[in-house]
């Protein structure tokens, strides 16, 4: 009897470890705000402030980990693109915070992104640089060259170029680039675009795509 229990007790044993290991699964986007003339697919459209030109992210969702990237961004319900400009407004946070431009989205946990916030990367370096998801944690594909992105809480003028068949993409914070804002990836050579926080809050406007 003792060795019928300790057998079924050892056939359960790797069901129950690996339903407490699996890692959560991302929320769905399941629902869309309408900004910029386009529809954007997002977790929850009460996250979002839509007022005319400006989008304002008003819930913060932060994945600390299993994986350890952004969730908490709106998803261009378009084509993908492989290559585009990309200019736009941007505000931070108070009295800390960033932000995310999301591009060459392909499906959940594909993806990369441009990281603006108000640390330098010399400091943090998984803040203000250029990011690749590919099924895990985010990982840096940029140098840690320059200065904070976006040191204050103002507006400010926001340019990405990118060019999937090169696999290079640039960003510039009010005219200035650095190191840190350009980065190399051919694995995902195009996809979808977006904007949001890994972190925090966060506003947007006049958004201006160039296919």
């Amino acid at each position: 009897m003792q060795r019928r229990h300790f057998l079924a007790a050892s056939l359960l044993a790797p069901a129950t470890t690996r339903a407490q290991t699996a890692k959560p699964k991302t929320p769905p986007m399941a629902e869309k705000i309408r900004a910029f003339g386009l529809e954007w697919a997002v977790i929850s459209a009460a996250d979002w402030k839509v007022e005319g030109n400006e989008v304002q992210l008003v819930t913060a969702r932060p994945q600390q980990a299993d994986p350890r990237r952004p969730i908490q961004f709106a998803l261009a319900e378009m084509e993908p693109l492989e290559k585009f400009t990309l200019e736009a407004e941007v505000q931070r946070s108070k009295p800390k915070g960033s932000l995310i431009l999301v591009y060459a989205w392909q499906k959940d946990g594909y993806f990369n992104y441009v990281h603006l916030s108000d640390d330098a990367p010399s400091k943090v370096e998984v803040h203000n640089g250029i990011f690749h998801c590919y099924g895990g944690d985010r990982v840096r594909i940029s140098p840690k060259d320059g200065p904070a992105g976006i040191a204050n809480d103002e507006w400010h003028k926001v340019k990405v170029v990118f060019d999937g068949k090169e696999g290079l993409v640039e960003a510039w914070v009010n005219g200035q680039t650095t190191g840190a804002l350009k980065g190399a990836d051919l694995s995902l050579t195009s996809g979808r675009v977006g904007f949001g926080s890994f972190f925090n809050t966060a506003g947007f406007r006049n958004w201006k795509l160039t296919r």
